[in-house]
């Protein structure tokens, strides 16, 4: 009986080895030289293979008869090669053509990170890199804050970038400005932006040196192209301990026009009631998300899009007083914003495109101010009762729109040139204790020329040069804005660049009305970058260099601080690293990045030119996504670090001099964060499934660590408190379904 029992099993063993086939072959190009690093892979399967650096390639499979294999590689034609598996080994040889665009060309690059449909690189984050970044939160700014340049700053919302504010970022959307791209945040509370990743096929990270096409931006330009027809239709269902939504997209049977809806609701309750918060919430965050879009091809290259939403949200808390122990500061928000987004691009004959879009957003803030005592009664005390207890309404409106036309010559050489109006209506009204009501209304016209012009002198040599000019109804002022860049191939897929330009932006809102006239403040770029990129890994260095003048200055007006000249002066120097592998560890994917900043400024209320409280000397990341094929699970890592930040407590000089000195400074504790996700696709790689699900489990700060922000003080100065996150941990879980459309196999071939 032993012995039949080992023949079986011999035999079956026998049988198993002969159910594989092993595929081999050589992947060459056109001039007969090995393409290294071609991803091979079998479509709708997990078998495939990477070339080697002499296109040698060697896999196994169990899959038989007819089957498709996916050949692609970075500047090159992607190959779709039918193949019969019949025999137990098999060799095939692949040819693959390369691709006139921009990928087989010098890229000018100095200064941002960019991806698209048409530019898939190491480098860039994806929307799945997006949602997968363990401390991204399925955030946009959340996952770029992993990238070379910007700070990890916790306490406020937005993109501080090379030692400038979050106000010195502006957001682009299709190629108009987005106001309001960040929830309105609470005090000491960082809210997060309001857009998915998913509507997004193509982003452009600036940290500087960036196109003459966009403006009033000193440091940084996000660049977000939405994306275009959907491969199908398909509906989605999310639920998660924070939120409930859904949605549903429709394309047309000759898959020229398609249309699409969503809804989500988000309540904090459960996640609160679980985890301890430092603000004590009457009114946990929450609210809804509504939107809506079209795309209609108008022609085989042209393209109408519209996308537009409605977010609706509030919140409320009390804090301890810090000016009268015993008591709380009472904080509440309402919030309603509604975006609409229009959009076309058209390609005419003789190679002249243009590209026309609009947008309007409507933002509303009802923010109330105010002390309660320990039984959560309203109370006013004494001088701080105007101090303490005040509503602000704020509204705005604000209109774009831009018109680029763009003629190509031969080779990639092109000229652009267009036109670009801002309009917006600020409308805010102070509302006093004792109800007295201070409103003011600003009202701005912005009006803009530019022309750029991309010059490829070879293959290994091209520039781009532009111009962009502005004029001002508000400040009563027009500036120029000269912008150049170089790029030159210096080896196999590496390449050196230069940037240089100037760059202008308005006075934040909360410095208007000024009490003197105010101009433009400046900002001039000086970038040097080293880039290498295969198809599976990205090096680069860059140094930099930003000089800041006229920036704004503040004094005392009346006991109130007002903007008073454009005085202020600063520079922000330093260099970053960045390496992204997808190649040394099978399914492991892992990024490091690495920032020097030095930088001082003075401005605002700021005594001389000190090291602002939002930069800090070092900032690094390393994030890893590792896909486990037996499990069906991707596991995510991310380490974020940031040297200590300065803190500053800057009073009023004794004796009514106008002066501003310091009443207490330090340095913060550096910070630190480890976060961990685990995603779960049990259906992945089931073939002509029509539905898919990822199950998602997400710990910030999974080593606790203590993480400061800075200090508040109290309005005499005597007292102070750390700022710190509104909770050490955070927890997620949910789960996010989709009907009609098969994306096991983008999620196979993004991790092979």
């Amino acid at each position: 009986m032993n012995h039949l029992i080992n023949v079986i099993i011999l035999l079956l063993v026998s049988l198993g080895l002969k159910a594989q086939t092993m595929i081999s072959g050589t992947v060459t190009d056109a001039k007969k030289q090995p393409v290294a690093g071609a991803s091979l892979a079998i479509k709708g399967s997990y078998d495939g293979a990477t070339a080697d650096s002499a296109g040698r390639f060697r896999f196994k499979t169990f899959e038989k008869g007819t089957q498709v294999l996916i050949i692609s590689s970075i500047g090159y034609k992607t190959v779709e090669m039918n193949i019969n598996i019949t025999a137990a080994e098999m060799t095939i040889p692949v040819l693959m053509k390369q691709e006139v665009t921009e990928i087989s060309a010098v890229v000018i690059t100095a200064g941002s990170f960019e991806a698209s449909d048409r530019k898939r690189t190491a480098a860039v984050l994806t929307p799945i890199d997006i949602v997968t970044t363990a401390s991204a939160n399925a955030d946009v700014t959340g996952a770029l804050k992993t990238l070379p340049g910007a700070q990890q700053v916790g306490e406020s919302e937005g993109l501080f970038v090379r030692g400038g504010t979050a106000a010195e970022t502006k957001t682009f959307i299709d190629g108009t400005l987005v106001n309001n791209f960040f929830f309105t945040g609470a005090p000491n509370i960082a809210a997060r932006g309001r857009f998915s990743p998913f509507i997004f096929k193509g982003t452009v990270f600036s940290t500087g040196g960036y196109s003459a096409l966009y403006g009033q931006a000193l440091s940084s330009a996000l660049i977000l192209e939405s994306i275009d027809l959907p491969d199908q239709s398909s509906a989605n269902l999310s639920v998660t301990v924070l939120s409930l939504g859904g949605g549903f997209q429709k394309l047309n049977k000759r898959k020229t026009a398609s249309w699409g809806i969503n809804y989500g609701y988000s309540n904090l309750d459960l996640a609160f009631s679980l985890i301890k918060q430092q603000q004590d919430y009457s009114k946990t965050p929450g609210g809804h998300t509504a939107d809506a879009n079209f795309r209609i091809k108008t022609s085989k290259n042209g393209m109408l899009k519209y996308y537009g939403y409605y977010t609706y949200n509030s919140l409320a808390f009390t804090v301890p007083s810090l000016d009268s122990l015993g008591y709380l500061d009472r904080f509440s928000l309402k919030n309603g914003n509604m975006y609409h987004n229009l959009s076309w691009k058209e390609q005419f004959k003789n190679k002249w495109r243009l590209s026309a879009g609009v947008s309007y957003s409507n933002n509303r803030d009802d923010l109330r101010f105010g002390m309660t005592d320990a039984s959560k009664n309203d109370v006013v005390l004494g001088n701080l009762g105007f101090a303490k207890n005040f509503d602000l309404e704020n509204r705005g409106d604000y209109f774009n729109t831009k018109l680029v036309i763009e003629k190509k010559f031969k080779g990639l050489s092109a000229f652009r040139f267009g036109t670009e109006y801002n309009h917006s209506k600020d409308r805010i009204n102070f509302i006093a204790v004792n109800g007295q009501r201070f409103p003011s209304t600003i009202k701005e016209n912005i009006f803009s020329l530019f022309a750029e012009q991309d010059v490829y002198i070879t293959n290994n040599l091209a520039g781009k040069f532009g111009v962009r000019a502005e004029r001002s109804e508000l400040l009563n002022q027009n500036n120029i804005a000269p912008r150049i860049s170089l790029a030159y191939k210096v080896g196999k897929n590496a390449q050196a660049s230069l940037a240089y330009g100037q760059f202008f932006q308005n006075p934040e809102l909360r410095n208007l009305p000024a009490v003197n006239p105010l101009n433009f403040q400046k900002a001039t770029h000086y970038i040097a970058q080293y880039q290498k990129t295969t198809n599976l890994t990205t090096f680069r260095v860059e140094a930099f260099y930003k000089e800041y003048d006229d920036l704004v200055k503040t004094g005392l007006v009346n006991n109130q601080p007002r903007a008073v000249s454009n005085a202020g002066f600063g520079d922000a120097k330093g260099f970053e690293l960045f390496w992204r592998d997808k190649k040394t560890i099978k399914n492991l994917d892992y990024w490091i990045s690495y920032s020097f900043l030095d930088t001082k400024r003075d401005f605002a209320n700021f005594p001389f030119a000190i090291t602002p409280n939002f930069a800090a000397k070092h900032t690094a990341s390393v994030v890893m996504k590792k896909f486990v094929t037996k499990w069906k699970t991707n596991v995510n890592l991310s380490y974020n670090f940031a040297s200590s930040r300065p803190f500053y407590n800057i009073q009023p000089e004794a004796g009514n001099t106008g002066k501003f000195v310091f009443a207490d400074r330090g340095m913060i504790d550096p910070y630190h964060n480890v976060s961990f996700a685990l995603n779960y696709l049990p259906k992945i790689g089931k073939k002509d499934a029509k539905s898919f699900v990822v199950y998602v489990l997400s710990v910030s700060n999974v080593l606790n660590f203590k993480q400061q922000f800075g200090y508040n003080y109290s309005f005499n100065g005597q007292r102070r408190q750390e700022i710190v996150p509104p909770s050490r941990q955070f927890i997620f879980i949910g789960a996010f379904f989709s009907f009609g459309v098969d994306r096991s196999e983008d999620a196979i071939n993004i991790n092979l």
